[in-house]
């Protein structure tokens, strides 16, 4: 009951302002009629209907307005005729007939105008409606993430003191199933703070600690860090350099950590999507102006309707490949060669495989 009379003011408000509105086209009308009717006909006050035309145009309904136009025309027309008597000549009626179609035109643009404002204010509405939406989310899952890593780095701290004996002897089947439980927070732990950097670097921007960088030898201690992985699914990892099999240095302006990253991950997703048995192979090409890096699997290959958006935000495909992963991992991956000044890119390999490659500036031998 108080609501409803909370909002009989408000009405009053609208009515008020509605029947201002109709009562100005109505005086404006008045006086447009009075001009063209009290004057001869060759006398054209018509053009002056586009005032009530513009007017109608935030206060009336399309069809409202579609009338005061009509309604505006008709008028024009009919002073041809009105007052009785007149000679009406040639020259009279043309002018009259341009005035109804600038009339027309007016209603027309006023209408379509009206129309792209409210489209735009829609559009307007969505956006902040979104950004909200994505601001809100942002501040969830940072403050989660914060929230999450602190217990999981007290987990791993309790198994590694489990592991040492501190509270008894531990047998030999207990300590592999404390290493199975450190393997498992260690990557949930992976995960949180890999999310936390993805929204860090949307917010902040990728801050980056330039310095020369090798990616041959980035890649080989990379492939010392994941040999457990490679062995646990029996993947054998290989380099190669081009049509060359002897090793050279490939020199890049980067940041150390942050590239090691991008290794990680693109190496980890190889070896996950590949079968047992199977190989990856990170395939190193050195060129005068830019340094390339392929990482090829053996898996099942990516369906073409995934190709665009393998490096978007927690997408992680429909296809038969044979893991799943959190979506972060390559759109991580994109950021830090994006703020290297480089491109990444996925594509298929015939018959089986897939190919994950990356192309950064190079830098001369004599820059390091």
């Amino acid at each position: 009951m108080f609501d409803s009379l909370l909002k009989i003011p408000k009405i009053l408000v609208f009515q008020e302002k509605y029947l201002r509105g109709r009562w100005s086209i109505a005086i404006l009308f008045a006086i447009v009629i009075a001009l063209e009717f009290t004057t001869p006909s060759e006398y054209l006050f018509g053009y002056l209907y586009t005032g009530p035309i513009l007017l109608a145009n935030s206060r009336l309904s399309r069809l409202g307005k579609l009338q005061i136009t009509l309604l505006a025309a008709a008028l024009t027309l009919l002073n041809l005729f009105v007052p009785y008597g007149e000679t009406i000549a040639l020259a009279t009626v043309a002018n009259r007939a341009i005035a109804v179609m600038a009339l027309g035109v007016t209603g027309y643009l006023s209408d379509r105008t009206q129309q792209y404002q409210e489209a735009i204010a829609i559009a307007k509405a969505q956006l902040q409606s979104q950004q909200q939406l994505a601001s809100i989310r942002e501040d969830f899952v940072s403050t989660l993430s914060h929230d999450l890593k602190t217990p999981m780095l007290g987990a791993i701290e309790t198994i590694k003191a489990f592991q040492g004996a501190n509270f008894g002897e531990v047998t030999t089947s207990q300590q592999k199933v404390l290493e199975t439980m450190a393997r498992s927070q260690k990557m949930s732990l992976q995960l949180v703070e890999t999310l936390l950097d993805v929204y860090r670097n949307d917010a902040e921007g990728l801050k980056l600690q330039l310095a020369p960088v090798n990616l041959a030898a980035l890649a080989e201690e990379v492939i010392a860090t994941l040999i457990h992985l490679s062995a646990a699914r029996r993947v054998y990892i290989s380099i190669s350099y081009g049509e060359s099999d002897f090793r050279r240095s490939l020199w890049v302006n980067g940041d150390e950590v942050q590239l090691q990253r991008v290794f990680v991950n693109l190496l980890t997703n190889a070896i996950n999507h590949s079968p047992r048995g199977g190989k990856v192979e990170i395939v190193m090409e050195s060129y005068a102006t830019d340094q390339v890096v392929k990482v090829i699997d053996s898996g099942l290959g990516i369906t073409s309707d995934e190709l665009p958006h393998l490096f978007e935000r927690f997408y992680q495909g429909n296809g038969d490949r044979q893991a799943k992963g959190s979506g972060l991992g390559l759109y991580l991956s994109r950021q830090i060669i994006d703020a290297h000044g480089g491109i990444i890119w996925a594509e298929n390999k015939l018959p089986l495989g897939a190919l994950f490659g990356f192309r950064l500036p190079a830098i001369s031998a004599n820059e390091t």
